[in-house]
């Protein structure tokens, strides 16, 4: 009996010091982790709207209500994570930069911001997180000429659809070879981004 509590004693012992040390290493690591994602989303903000000299909070902002436009709209994979405006050096709106977070990628969900001007223009997007196949639907975040992420740059803010035959209008999108439910899912994230800003300005999705 004195073995069985003696055993029982170590046990929790154990168990409250490695709960304290998780504790611990949990708030030394949440302030510089946050850090990281703070600028990583600064950076997606400056990639995808490079004009800006500064982004501010779009007044009246609810991730609830925004996403509730997309999904309504038939994007129910789609969350709009956040909306910002993007500012010249007068203050004056340039456009915005909206946050979505798909849950239909291959690997689970992948985040990105992605700016359209006030112009009906989209910018491009920026990965913010993604866990998609490796040299497949990971291709997704690659940049420059002839990668998928470029079709996305200086085009009209429309609805898109995906073609594995090769894009032959200005609405079509170029599937990454062999990663097509990883170019669905970017392309209805883009979609949903899309709806949302049209529900700011009006008339993007419909012209």
């Amino acid at each position: 009996m004195n073995k069985l509590v003696k055993d029982a004693l170590v046990l929790t012992c154990i168990t409250v010091i490695a709960g304290a040390a998780l504790g611990l290493v949990y708030e030394i690591t949440k302030a510089p982790i946050a850090k990281a994602e703070a600028d990583a989303l600064a950076k997606a903000y400056q990639t995808v709207f490079s004009d800006a000299a500064s982004f501010g909070d779009l007044e009246g902002f609810d991730s609830a209500k925004a996403t509730e436009i997309v999904q309504k709209a038939g994007y129910s994979d789609d969350t709009i994570d956040n909306c910002v405006t993007a500012l010249d050096n007068s203050g004056n709106v340039l456009g915005y930069v909206i946050t979505v977070t798909s849950s239909a990628g291959y690997g689970g969900k992948i985040t990105f911001s992605m700016g359209i001007t006030n112009d009906k223009v989209i910018n491009g997007y920026s990965i913010t997180n993604i866990s998609e196949t490796a040299g497949l639907g990971m291709k997704a975040r690659d940049t420059g000429d002839g990668t998928f992420s470029s079709q996305f740059i200086k085009r009209k803010a429309e609805i898109f659809t995906v073609t594995k035959n090769g894009a032959s209008n200005s609405s079509e999108i170029d599937a990454i070879s062999a990663a097509t439910i990883t170019s669905k899912a970017m392309t209805n994230g883009v979609n949903a981004g899309v709806t949302y800003f049209d529900s700011l300005v009006g008339g993007a999705a419909n012209e």
